[in-house]
Order: C-alpha cells, then sequence, then structure tokens
C-alpha cells in the first residue's frame, strides 16, 4: 500500500496482532475489527485488560464499539478532518516525541523555494495540471535534492511500485535546520498545512463534539514517549476511498509524530480484507508491480534497455540500491538458461503496461467491447465488485468468459438469471458470451500458502483430495501454461519468444498430476542457477545472472530443501518467531532499530525490542533487527557510499534513501506530498477548507452514461451511504451464503437506518425499503436501530445509512446486491474504488426501478421493467 510504503519504506503491516497487548492506547478506525478480523480482536482484549485504552471511530456503533473505552461516530468520508485534527492537536501542544521526530524523521529537511501547499493555492499543491488533472512533482522535492533524469509521471500506472521513492531524486542529499524552526522545514510547513484541523472544524464537519475529540486526542496522544506507545489498526473502511491513501498517510504522520513506528506496542495493522491479500500484492494479481514490489515497465520509457531501467528505479542510497539483484534473479526465474547477458536475461519479453489494466479499467473497456474474453478466479464481480449492474452487462459484450470456483456463481450464471435478464435489459439469447465454468478445490483441498496481515507466510497442508473434476489454482494455472507453451513451440514466433523461453517445470503428484506446492515456494526463494543450491536469503542475491529469485523479499522462507519455514509451527518467543515465516528475514515488527535511541540503547526498559551490544558489536533483542546487524550506532558513510553503507547507524527506515520516516512525501505519491481534506465524490456538503477543489483533483470518477453520479449535495439524494461486512458472511457471500448455518445467522439483506430516519421515511422495523443512487436500486428490510444514529454536520442534521454487501441472486439466501449502488471510481495511487462514502435516498417499499427514479424525478436508471413490488410482511 503506497500510504504505507512511501510513509516507512514497504507497503505492509508495520506490526503484528499479538503486538498490541504492548500498546499503551489503541485507535480503530476505517475497521470493525471485533467482527471482521475476531480472531486478531483477542489481543485488543487482552491489551484492555492490561490497562490499555481503546478507541473506535465508526459511523456505526457495534461490536468493536461495545469493547471500546470511547467510541465517537463520525460522517463518513471525513477521516482525514478527524486525522488531521489529531495532527494539529500534537503540533499545537507539543506532544510530539521531539527525540524520534528530530532523529528518525524528515521533519528538519528543508523544502524546495518553488514549493507551494494547498493554504498557498486554495486547495491544491504546486505542479498541478488542471488541463491534465495531475501533477508535475519537481517542486515537492528537498532542498538540494538534485532531480534524476526526466522521469515520466504515468497516469497509466496504479502506484503500488512507488513504495521506493527514487526514481524521481536523489534524496540522500538535502539540507536541514535539525532546531525545526526554518519555515520551510518539513515540520513547519506541517504545522501550517494542519493549522485548520482545529475541533472545531472536526466538531462541523465529521459530527464529533470538541469535548469527545479532546478526550480521544488526549488519551490517544498521551501514549507517546520513552515509557509508552500506541497503535492504530485499520481495514477497507479507510482504503476504499477516493482519497483512501491519503488517509493512511495522515495516520502514519500521526504516528512518526508520536514516535510509535518499530516499537513495541506502536505501529499501524493494516488490517486486510481476507486470506491472502497481502501476498496477492508481495507476489500480484496487480497490473502494475512485479513480484516483491518491482515496477512493472512501461510501454514508453521502459521499452529500452534493462540498463536504463535499473538506472531509473535504482536510488544512489538506501536498500533500494540493490534493484539490480532483484529484478535480474526474478528474470532467471522466469526464464532461466534463457536469460542471458547477452538479451538483457530477458527483459524485452516483459510485458509492458499501455493504459489502464485495473479491474476498473478492463471492465470500461469490457463495456465499450474492447476485450473478447476474461478469466475470473477466486472473484464475484456480478455482485461484488462496484456498480455491478454495470459489470453484469459488460459480461455480456465478452466472447468468453471462465470462471473458476466452488459453487456456481452469479458471474457464471449472469446470462441466465440476473437481474438484468429478469427485468428484459438483457436477453439470454442474444448474449454470445461463452461460458466455461470450472470447479475448484478449497483450501483444504490443497497445498499452499497464505500470507496475512502481518506479512506472515503460512504454508497449509492438503487434508484430502478434491472431489470430481475440482482442482487448485495451481493445477489450472500450470497445465494451462503447459499447453499453451506447448501452441507456442509450434509456432517460434518472436511474439512467442518469451512464452517458449519461460521456465515450467516442476515435479506432478498423484492421478491428476497436481504440481508440487513446496517446488513453487523454493523457486520464490531462490536458488545459484549453477546448481540449484538454495539462498539463504535475499542478501546472497546478484545482478550477474547466478542467482534466481521468484520474489525477493520473501527470500529466506526455504533456505536448504529440508526447511520450509512457512511450515513451521513451533514459536519460542513472544513474536512468533518459529512459526511461519514474516517477510523480510522473518522480522515482526518493521523499522524496529527505531525501538533504539539513535545510541543504540533502548527508550526505556518497559520498551525495548532490539538494541545495540557494544560486546558482541552487533544488533540484537528480541525481534530480528531490521538493520543490517553489524552496522553500529555511530557509523557515518564516506562521502561516495552507495546503497546501505550510505545511510548511518541511526537511520531506521532503510528503504528510503534519507533512511527516515517520512512526515512529508517528495516522490511517489501522485495526489499530493502531504495529506488533504476533500470531500468524497458525492457528498452532502462543500469542502469547507477548500471551497474551489470539492473532492480529490487527481480522482479518477470514470463518468459515463453507466456510471452516473450525484451532485455534491443533492436534495434527491439526501443521506450518506457506507457498506461494511458482517462476521457470518464472507465478500460477496459465494462462500458463506451457501453455508447453511451461515445463512441461517444473517438470511436477508437489511439496511441499517435510525430511528429518527426510519420516522422521516416513513419505515418501520423489518419493513421493506427501496435504496437508490444514479447507479442503481436495490431493496433491503429496514433494521430501524439507535446504533446508526443521526449526526450534525455544517449546522444540519445528517442521516448515515449502512449496508451489508454480502447479497446476490443465486445461493441458499438471497438477496440485491448492494454493490449495485456503487460507482466506479479510481483513487489516483491504487485505483480503488470508493464504496465508503455516497449518497443515496431511501423509499419506503419495494419500488421498481423506474418508479423510485420518477418520484426522485431523476431519470439516472431507467431499465426496461416497470413492475412496482408491494410492501410484504416481515416473516417475523
Amino acid at each position: 500500500m503506497p500510504g504505507l510504503g512511501t510513509s516507512f519504506g514497504r507497503g505492509g503491516a508495520t506490526t503484528a496482532p499479538n503486538d498490541l497487548v504492548n500498546s499503551d492506547a489503541i485507535l480503530i478506525m476505517g475497521s470493525s475489527m471485533a467482527e471482521n478480523h475476531p480472531v486478531g480482536f483477542q489481543w485488543v482484549i487482552e491489551a484492555r485488560e492490561k490497562g490499555a485504552k481503546i478507541i473506535h471511530i465508526d459511523p456505526r456503533f457495534n461490536r468493536t464499539s461495545a469493547m471500546a473505552d470511547v467510541w465517537a461516530p463520525l460522517r463518513a468520508g471525513s477521516d482525514i478532518i478527524l486525522l488531521g485534527g489529531l495532527i494539529h492537536y500534537v503540533l499545537e501542544n507539543q506532544k510530539d516525541f521531539r527525540e524520534y521526530v528530530v532523529n528518525y524523521t524528515n521533519a528538519s529537511i528543508l523544502l524546495r523555494e518553488d514549493f507551494s501547499d494547498t493554504e498557498d493555492l486554495d486547495g491544491v499543491f504546486s505542479g498541478w495540471d488542471a488541463d491534465g488533472k495531475s501533477y508535475q512533482t519537481d517542486s515537492w522535492a528537498y532542498q538540494g535534492s538534485p532531480l534524476k533524469r526526466d522521469v515520466a509521471e504515468h497516469g497509466a500506472s496504479g502506484g503500488h511500485a512507488q513504495d521506493r521513492g527514487g526514481e524521481k531524486l536523489d534524496g540522500s542529499i538535502y539540507e536541514q535546520d535539525p532546531t525545526l524552526q526554518n519555515p520551510r522545514c518539513v515540520y513547519q510547513v506541517l504545522k501550517r498545512h494542519f493549522s485548520r484541523y482545529t475541533p472545531a472544524l472536526v466538531e462541523q464537519e465529521c459530527g464529533i463534539s470538541q469535548e469527545v475529540f479532546r478526550k480521544i486526542a488526549d488519551t490517544f496522544c498521551s501514549a507517546s514517549g520513552p515509557e509508552k506507545t500506541a497503535a492504530i489498526c485499520y481495514a477497507v473502511g479507510w482504503t476504499q476511498h477516493s482519497d483512501g491513501v491519503q488517509i493512511i498517510r495522515a495516520a502514519a504522520i500521526l504516528q512518526l509524530l508520536l514516535g510509535n513506528i518499530g516499537r513495541p506496542g506502536g505501529g499501524i495493522l493494516a488490517l486486510r480484507g481476507h486470506a491472502s491479500i497481502q501476498g496477492s500484492t508481495d507476489i500480484p494479481t496487480l497490473y502494475d508491480i512485479l513480484p516483491g514490489y518491482l515496477p512493472m515497465p512501461f510501454f514508453e520509457e521502459d521499452a529500452g534497455t534493462l540498463a536504463t531501467f535499473i538506472e531509473v528505479h535504482s536510488p544512489k542510497a538506501g536498500w533500494w540500491n540493490n534493484f539490480d539483484k532483484y529484478i535480474v534473479s526474478l528474470l532467471k526465474a522466469y526464464y532461466g538458461e534463457y536469460a542471458t547477458r547477452d538479451n538483457d536475461f530477458g527483459f524485452n519479453w516483459l510485458p509492458r503496461i499501455t493504459g489502464d489494466h485495473s479491474h476498473l479499467g478492463y471492465w470500461t473497456d469490457m463495456a465499450d467491447g474492447k476485450i473478447e474474453g476474461l478469466f475470473v478466479m477466486g472473484q464475484n464481480p456480478a455482485v461484488g465488485a462496484p456498480n455491478s449492474r454495470m459489470e453484469r452487462k459488460a459480461l455480456a459484450k465478452l466472447k468468453w468468459l471462465v470462471v473458476r470456483d466452488m459453487v456456481e456463481t452469479e458471474t457464471a450464471s449472469f446470462w441466465l438469471d440476473s437481474p438484468e435478464v429478469q427485468s428484459g435489459e438483457l436477453a439470454s439469447r442474444s448474449i454470445d458470451t461463452e461460458v466455461f465454468l470450472f470447479p475448484a478445490a478449497g483450501h483444504a483441498e490443497k497445498e499452499g500458502c497464505f500470507t496475512n496481515t502481518q506479512r506472515l507466510n503460512q504454508f497449509h497442508e492438503k487434508a484430502v483430495d478434491p472431489p470430481g473434476d475440482a482442482r487448485s489454482e495451481t493445477w489450472f494455472v500450470y497445465h494451462l501454461g503447459r499447453r499453451l507453451k506447448e501452441k507456442a513451440r509450434k509456432d517460434p514466433c518472436s511474439k512467442n519468444a518469451g512464452l517458449n523461453a519461460l521456465t515450467w517445470k516442476y515435479s506432478l503428484e498423484g492421478a491428476i498430476a497436481e504440481p508440487k506446492a513446496e517446488e513453487v515456494l523454493q523457486e520464490i526463494n531462490g536458488w545459484t542457477t549453477a546448481d540449484r543450491k538454495l539462498v539463504s536469503g535475499f542478501k546472497d542475491l546478484k545482478a550477474d545472472g547466478s542467482t534466481a529469485c521468484g520474489c525477493w523479499i520473501y527470500s529466506g522462507i526455504f533456505p536448504s530443501q529440508r526447511e520450509n519455514r512457512a511450515n513451521q509451527r513451533a514459536p519460542r518467543d513472544f513474536y512468533g518467531h518459529g512459526w511461519g515465516y514474516a517477510w523480510p528475514s522473518d522480522r515482526r515488527i518493521l523499522y524496529n532499530r527505531a525501538s533504539a535511541r539513535p545510541d543504540g540503547q533502548p527508550w526505556s526498559e518497559r520498551k525495548k525490542l532490539v538494541w545495540w551490544d557494544a560486546n558482541q558489536n552487533q544488533w540484537t533483542g528480541n525481534d530480528v533487527p531490521d538493520f543490517t546487524a553489524t552496522k553500529s550506532p555511530d557509523y557515518r558513510p564516506l562521502p561516495h557510499a552507495q546503497g546501505d553503507d550510505r545511510l548511518g547507524g541511526d537511520k531506521p527506515f532503510i528503504m528510503h534513501p534519507e533512511g527516515l520516516g517520512r512526515l512529508y512525501v517528495p516522490s511517489g505519491l501522485k495526489d499530493g506530498p502531504l495529506p488533504t481534506h476533500y470531500e468524497p465524490l458525492e457528498s452532502p456538503v462543500g469542502n469547507a477548507l477548500y471551497p474551489k477543489h470539492q473532492k480529490n483533483p487527481a480522482a479518477n470518477l470514470m463518468k459515463r452514461p453507466d456510471n452516473l453520479y450525484a451532485e455534491s449535495p443533492d436534495p434527491r439524494y439526501p443521506y450518506v451511504l457506507t457498506t461494511y461486512r458482517l462476521t457470518e458472511h464472507h465478500t460477496a457471500g459465494g462462500m458463506s451464503r451457501y453455508v447453511s448455518h451461515l445463512a441461517e445467522l444473517q438470511p436477508e439483506l437489511f439496511c441499517e437506518i435510525s430511528n429518527q430516519l426510519a420516522a422521516e421515511v416513513g419505515v418501520q422495523q423489518g419493513s421493506f425499503v427501496t435504496v437508490i443512487t444514479p447507479r442503481g436500486v436495490i431493496h433491503a428490510r429496514a433494521m430501524v436501530t439507535s446504533r446508526i444514529a443521526p449526526i450534525r454536520v455544517a449546522g444540519r442534521v445528517t442521516h448515515q445509512v449502512g449496508l451489508p454487501y454480502h447479497w446476490g441472486y443465486k445461493g441458499l439466501v438471497k438477496g440485491d446486491a448492494a454493490n449495485d449502488l456503487i460507482a466506479l471510481s479510481e483513487e489516483p495511487n491504487v485505483r480503488i474504488m470508493e464504496s465508503k462514502a455516497l449518497l443515496c435516498n431511501v423509499l419506503p417499499g419495494r419500488l421498481s426501478p423506474s418508479k423510485a427514479t420518477g418520484l426522485l424525478g431523476g431519470a439516472e436508471y431507467q431499465p426496461k421493467s416497470t413492475q412496482v413490488r408491494t410492501e410484504e410482511p416481515h416473516p417475523a
């Protein structure tokens, strides 16, 4: 995640759930951890029992709120104002951990004279191109930092590879003021930037009273200094916003100011959406990165030589100076003996980014008839993706569709029984899409790995064989690749050169010829190409072709033939070393050099983690040091040192060229070096801080006739809508709506509304309501509750509506898809949609789409159906 990566150096959680027991305060925001991560939440409860204060901020009072010391409802989409208010509180009241801030962050670094803040330019930073809707970021650089050769800032990039921050400038060279008094130092710029994020603004825009806000601020910000730490936990309630990356950046700034990164009980715990979401970015299912957060080359400047590619993406200082070793070793893993120095190790066989190849970009292309075929594996976009109605209709434009799942999902049967077929918008006979449904093996029916929230890779063994024709993903992809390679072998043209060169040899087991998953993991770990001896870790990798490695950050996970460290199950200490393998190098707390003072000794006995042992001349402690083990605290680099050698012994953030945590990000983000409040793409109020820039100017609305938006504000859509998950169901429901006991526990889609809104709309508990946005219309049972009470925003009462999104039109229990209401949109850094804050209306009864839009006086959603469904009594 770029919010974490550009702040600290890596796009992963800095801590682990069990370390929460060491926290003195825990802020949970953008998550209902008790409901959606209940196993991890046990550590929150244990921390509370030891005296920690738990703060939960959420529009809804839920199980997490019930376990918190303080709960505050906020208006969905106002997160940066709340976090900015906490940053303002720290700076105005001198609550920052000053010794940590001066030594371990870029607070003292000076910015260029031509940099202008949003406070100077009324809502945008210097470099904004209003016509191109993008930033030219040269002016964001540090004063004195040489800019590297012209590097294009691609609109096509999703930004997942921007964690290095060394492409645009040499961040190891800069001017600074350790007194933090210079008006152009980061600390002073930060103070000015957040000067208007006052408790009064929080009350006005978030709906949280000043009294409650001050209690939150004092409780959380007091957990700082040598003796105390605080942690932040978040989930997709932060990421699925048009400014999601900047929300996480605001949390990072807060934690750096308080000195809470790299220390026991501190950090930011990114609670991933489901199993192996972390793993799916480490070894990516994303279009813009290669394994280990290496960038995917672009068609333009990266169409040249490997040397040029390495030059662009290798900073002179910091760990990413090893970029050449990691990309060459990856190419050797891909192409084996065919990757040679003479052919740039097969670099030109890699595909190039030519446009928006994200999920959302694909679907707009699909709707426009530009895509012929699609593989869908482990996903159910017909009900689980934004603007599901538009996505279902787009599937009808394909020539072929392959779906692999354990059940016949809505995606597989869209042509037969989708709402659009039922209403007559689509006719099954006129849909040319040929659908191939392959039965998939469940996780107990195959071996492999999960990499979860805390970067922990755990190998799981097969319990039983899959039934009938069900097969694992490994089997399917391997045998598909084998057949494609055989086809390419018979046609040795230039376009097939990369496929013909691809290494594709794994041992096969059993009657169904299942590839051996441990061999794949060994390839990920890496080996020497001469004798295939497994390497001990990424420090063994070379740039000369003598090593191959499928993902450098995982290197060390399988260091010998008998040592699958992901399959370890013998924890030997508090942090769980000996159970699974956390990348990198089994470090459980990232940036843990910051747990010690600049001189290498712990900040305090209570909060010690790693420290310098002068007798042994190495770092030691309770975790694997996230630092060069023999680099002493007083080490200072020679003038021409490179890579890690260019960082001093007091620089904990080793991935960054300056070795510091970034309060201010000089390169790598597409919407600003500092978090700035913008309203959601649909909002009930104007932007109180920057009226000229209502929403994130760099966000992509993807506005088109089948993806419309409300105005902001819009009298037709007066209520704020947010979506969420339930404990009893899993994502779009394909794995839970077919399970009888889960279906019985949560049998029907419901809509949470307050008692006051129910009275305003005219509905009772359990009756049907129609929820409408410019994208779609759905029906749900009304759950009238005080758990989602109205709040006062900008002087007006604001009602919020909560919708879980687990239903669809198949399974043991059925219901409308809440995602029909969500717009396709792209946050500028990672291209994620905004599903946690939008506008809607709620009408009594089960109204047809045409009837509902007619009542609003709008024409956004008008399918052919005109049937009006009547009110049905609640069965209870």
